[in-house]
């Protein structure tokens, strides 16, 4: 029977005996390393293809030999569910996957932040932890079938890692940063990535305001950019001023430039809880902030544009702040 090419889904549905219950356990944790995503209980979805089927069939099989009823069933949706939307809810569980990651390696970057420099011990420890987490990305992406935007982030971040690693290890024992002149960076065009969000906008306002108001922004791919002279990186790979720990690129622009700001330290507070999701500060006003900026992202696709706007929010936010009573 010829299958027609709208048929894009693999379902399982199944029912496990309540007991014993570490075999629901098992059955769950073989769905959740094929990447199936529930749809509702019990019913598990894959992208159709030959290897999922043959997946799904081991799966069935060991159900029934468990004394549980399992079928697979090639469909589409007609109602209720879309394509769009089954999509979404692969996106979002390997989204999860990605931020998980991306938490334990901003652990590994602050514990390396915070010591300045490490001996060899940790450096081990940490490199050991570096191959893991590439491992566990690679994983992640091999069931990663529909491109989640968590990915981008992940890798970022390991990269960053895997540069600090070798920078210790070339600089000389206890080295520490000493603050930049602002002056020296008058003048210069400043890189940062397409598709500018809340941290990079928030960081072109800084800039422009307190740095340099004459500064010249120049968005570029995320990874593989090599500075030309006169420029500076902020809040991508290997970027000059990026992440440090759990600290957003605002904030490292602060602490750099020994910037000491009420009005801005309540904003560095509100971007690092809306770019790093974890909520730290405990700030209610973050998630109307997060929604005008995602508002910015989806009416404007030119970064320039998105800077313009972001601009005027962040400088009424600011004079909002810098006028509040204590």
């Amino acid at each position: 029977m010829n299958i027609p090419d709208d048929v894009r889904w693999l379902l399982l549905i199944h029912q496990i005996p309540p007991t014993p219950n570490y075999f629901r356990v098992k059955i769950w944790r073989r769905l959740q390393r094929l990447g199936a995503v529930a749809i509702k209980n019990s019913v598990y979805v894959l992208p159709r293809n030959d290897q999922a089927q043959e997946d799904l069939q081991w799966i069935a099989r060991e159900v029934v030999e468990g004394g549980g009823e399992a079928s697979i069933c090639e469909a589409r949706f007609v109602e209720g569910l879309t394509d769009g939307q089954v999509e979404a809810l692969f996106q979002v569980a390997r989204d999860a996957d990605y931020a998980q990651i991306a938490e334990e390696v901003r652990t590994s970057t602050g514990t390396m932040d915070q010591r300045g420099s490490i001996d060899e011990s940790l450096r081990s420890q940490i490199e050991s932890e570096l191959v893991r987490f590439r491992r566990r990305v690679a994983d992640v992406a091999a069931i990663d079938f529909f491109g989640a935007p968590g990915r981008q982030a992940a890798e970022v971040l390991l990269e960053d890692l895997k540069s600090r690693l070798r920078r210790d290890r070339e600089a000389p024992p206890k080295a520490r940063r000493s603050a930049p002149r602002i002056g020296e960076y008058r003048g210069r065009t400043w890189v940062t990535r397409k598709g500018v969000h809340v941290d990079r906008i928030a960081c072109a306002w800084l800039i422009r305001k307190f740095i340099d108001e004459k500064a010249r922004f120049k968005f570029v791919p995320g990874k593989n950019y090599t500075p030309r002279p006169g420029e500076i990186r902020f809040d991508m790979f290997e970027a000059e001023f990026t992440h440090l720990g759990d600290a957003c690129t605002f904030e490292v622009l602060l602490s750099r430039f020994r910037i000491s700001d009420r009005a801005l330290a309540a904003i560095a507070q509100i971007v690092h809880e809306i770019d790093l999701k974890d909520s730290k500060f405990g700030r209610q006003d973050a998630l109307s902030l997060n929604r005008l900026i995602a508002g910015i992202a989806m009416g404007h696709n030119d970064d320039d544009a998105r800077l313009a706007r972001g601009a005027a929010v962040f400088e009424d936010l600011y004079e909002y702040f810098r006028r509040r009573p204590s």
